[in-house]
């Protein structure tokens, strides 16, 4: 017989040891009020960690045009924080959604393969908002007079519009004489590399591969300087592409392509001598080989492999 594991042995706490972690915070009221009995466990532990990612989102300066804060936590990162399937994520999101739920969430759909922006709702509003109401009641009843109580404005946005919206008026086109003829400049480099800042989701990119900051900023600055190049073809794995077909390609890649291109980074068993003609060939084939890739993955994990 093979000898059974030995079950791990943690060990006691002694003194003031415990406060060495670090927390998750689940706010209590969560377990304690009756508006949130029929909310299960793990949609209460899930908020908490959409709370904990608020802090990111704060020092990054993500706040919209309102004064609130979003974050980016995608069915991706909650099935690795929990360790649960893409089901059970999607269920637990609609659980705390707006739409579907409690209302703890609201999700911000931007389309074209980008995340969800999410609005996280305080927890306390629904039950504190009753007893605010009535105190200001009582402060203004004096006066023989009853006025709505002011609501405290929201902060300002800090967000420098500048560096995170796209004028379109000012965008430099694909087909732009000024990139073609003249060769970029820096003007038309920044615009290029707001356009696919934007379009690839970096910020949710960046959050969902922290170990892997080097490569995004590296396929960010292969993209800018590729479709800003005035040369009249490209090379990509070894063959002379034009340049119009390689920039409209690249153009139309969104961050779906950008994660199969990590994903076939970390897959890749041979050494790859030019890192960067490697990138920008799997991202010139993206669009063209990611269904096939992902088909193959399915059929992979429900038959396994062929024999």
């Amino acid at each position: 017989m093979m000898d059974q594991e030995k079950p791990l042995v943690f060990p006691f706490h002694y003194g003031q040891e415990a406060e060495q972690y670090s927390f998750y915070k689940v706010p209590k009221i969560l377990f304690t009020s009756p508006m949130f009995e029929k909310l299960s466990t793990e949609a209460k532990l899930l908020y908490g960690l959409l709370l904990d990612r608020m802090q990111l989102s704060i020092q990054n300066g993500w706040i919209d045009d309102e004064g609130r804060v979003y974050i980016y936590f995608t069915i991706e990162s909650i099935m690795r924080a929990l360790n649960c399937g893409n089901k059970k994520a999607s269920a637990l999101l609609a659980e705390l959604d707006e739409k579907r739920g409690i209302g703890l969430i609201t999700r911000v759909r931007q389309g074209l393969g980008k995340p969800d922006k999410i609005l996280v709702h305080k927890c306390a509003l629904a039950e504190m908002s009753g007893i605010h109401f009535k105190r200001c009641q009582n402060d203004t009843s004096k006066e023989g007079k009853q006025t709505a109580p002011e609501m405290s404005k929201p902060p300002p946005n800090k967000t420098d519009s500048n560096k995170t919206e796209i004028n379109e008026t000012e965008f430099y086109p694909i087909h732009s004489e000024n990139v073609l003829e003249t060769g970029y400049d820096a003007k038309a480099y920044e615009q290029y590399r707001k356009y696919f800042w934007e379009q690839l989701a970096m910020d949710a990119l960046l959050v969902d591969y922290p170990y892997d900051q080097e490569a995004l900023n590296e396929i960010l600055d292969i993209l800018v300087e590729t479709v800003c190049s005035n040369r009249q073809t490209i090379r990509i794995a070894g063959d002379d592409k034009p340049v119009k077909v390689v920039k409209e390609r690249l153009m139309k890649l969104n961050v779906e392509h950008i994660r199969y291109v990590m994903s076939c980074m970390k897959e890749t068993t041979v050494k790859v001598r030019n890192i960067r003609q490697y990138l920008l060939a799997a991202l010139y084939n993206a669009p063209a080989t990611i269904s096939h890739y992902y088909s193959a993955l399915v059929q992979h994990n429900m038959y396994g492999q062929s024999e």
